[in-house]
């Protein structure tokens, strides 16, 4: 496998942190062509000018991130711009105490698109919408951008595609600071730039200190950042980009919060999400939250616990683990099956051995054997997770690597790795289907 080394350390070091790559994710992709196809089919709805809703529900571990990542680099791919935050005591949807303007700031503090992955795309983004428009102007009309009559001609294009934005709420004083932004522009004030991205960036704390520097009267506030999500996903789209994808993690944060009407506030933020997407008050935008199984199904505090989202998010009669609904707006990640495992050690073994010079030594044999060893554990079964049998299989590399006189079969089969079977008696069905995972 040819790979560049600093993608290749990228993964390896990611991976056995416990950590999502940011970078070099096809090369360890496998499993998750349904949850990736449902998801694909909603950035198409995007693109068309829809927009969509979903949560991504497992366990630690499972594969929720790294869903995530794999997504965001797809749109990008597809000239989408993205915006990813993990919420945290610090970072919520609702707040009086600055959390959800928090959650905001990440958010657009993260952006990114396929010439800006690494995020802090904002600037990039007004400077291209400036310069497609100057290119615009400058074919319809054949004015030089030297000529006074084409600075008029451009000004007269932006105020009419920020006009379409002035319907929205909040939509004047935003359409206002781009026409701002463009005019500090022309004449290189980089004061005034600044000040406004400052203000799209949520940073301003009053409004005092808005109106004085830039001549606006409100600001970006815990109540109404979300509001400008959808600005901005209207905008991104007339600056020529397909769509807007959110991505917010660590929904555990909400189901963790001790006062129950401060995350009710949450969930009710939530709710105005789900139903500004699916009823079309929202265009070109897409969301995807992820959580725990206990954050989203306990019914006491978690996403369940607001009846308005129980409601409309919680499983029909017909669905369930014999048929999965991949169009419902929960997608439950199932465990990657063992085939897809061996294929993911068996990348992961040639990526590690490319990164630190030597010939792979690990059989597919030996591959197998340890999968077998890992889900052989008591309790392996329903309990362990991708993110655990990567860590280990990377020990396992590390660990062989420095010390070239160990083989693995002494290691696999030592006490601390002794294959243990988990399977309780009666449960001759599941054992023979373990057993026959052979090469």
């Amino acid at each position: 496998m040819k790979i560049p080394p600093r993608i290749a350390s990228a993964i390896i070091n990611s991976l056995k942190g416990g950590v999502v790559p940011r970078i070099g994710l096809p090369y360890i992709t496998v499993g998750r062509e349904t949850e990736i196809g449902a998801l694909l089919h909603d950035v198409a709805v995007i693109a068309d000018g829809g927009a969509a809703f979903r949560f991504i529900m497992g366990k630690y571990g499972a594969g929720k991130s790294f869903l995530l990542q794999t997504i965001r680099n797809y749109v990008m791919d597809k000239n989408f711009v993205v915006a990813d935050a993990d919420l945290s005591p610090e970072r919520r949807l609702q707040g009086n105490k600055g959390q959800g303007l928090a959650t905001y700031k990440e958010l657009i503090g993260n952006l990114a698109t396929k010439t800006r992955p690494e995020g802090g795309a904002l600037t990039l983004v007004l400077d291209r919408w400036l310069s497609a428009v100057q290119t615009q102007v400058a074919a319809e009309t054949g004015l030089e951008p030297a000529d006074p009559a084409f600075a008029k001609q451009v000004e007269q294009k932006i105020l009419a595609v920020v006009g379409a934005l002035s319907e929205m709420v909040h939509g004047f004083d935003f359409a206002r600071l781009l026409t701002l932004y463009y005019r500090a522009s022309l004449s290189d004030d980089a004061d005034t730039k600044a000040r406004v991205i400052k203000w799209f960036r949520g940073e301003y704390a009053t409004k005092t200190e808005a109106k004085a520097e830039l001549g606006v009267h409100v600001i970006i506030t815990d109540d109404d950042w979300y509001e400008y999500i959808k600005l901005f996903s209207a905008f991104f789209k007339m600056a020529g980009y397909a769509g807007f994808l959110v991505l917010i993690d660590e929904l555990v944060n909400v189901y963790k919060i001790p006062n129950s009407i401060t995350r009710n506030n949450n969930y009710e933020k939530i709710l105005t999400m789900y139903n500004d997407t699916l009823q079309g008050k929202a265009r070109y935008l897409g969301i995807i939250m992820c959580g725990t199984p206990q954050c989203i199904e306990d019914p006491r505090r978690g996403v369940y616990s607001y009846e308005a989202l129980r409601s409309r998010l919680s499983a029909g009669k017909f669905g369930g683990e014999a048929y999965r609904d991949m169009l419902s707006p929960v997608i439950r990640l199932e465990p990657l099956t063992y085939e897809e495992l061996l294929v993911l050690t068996e990348k992961l073994r040639d990526i590690h051995a490319a990164l630190f010079g030597y010939a792979p030594s690990l059989s597919q044999t030996e591959l197998v054997d340890f999968i077998k060893i890992e889900f052989g554990r008591i309790g392996a079964e329903k309990n362990i997770t991708p993110r655990e049998v990567i860590r280990d299989f990377i020990e396992l590399l590390d660990i062989l690597m420095q010390n070239p006189g160990l083989s693995s079969e002494a290691l696999l089969h030592s006490d601390r790795f002794t294959f243990t079977p988990s399977f309780a008696p009666g449960e001759d069905e599941k054992a023979e289907q373990f057993a026959e995972f052979e090469l």
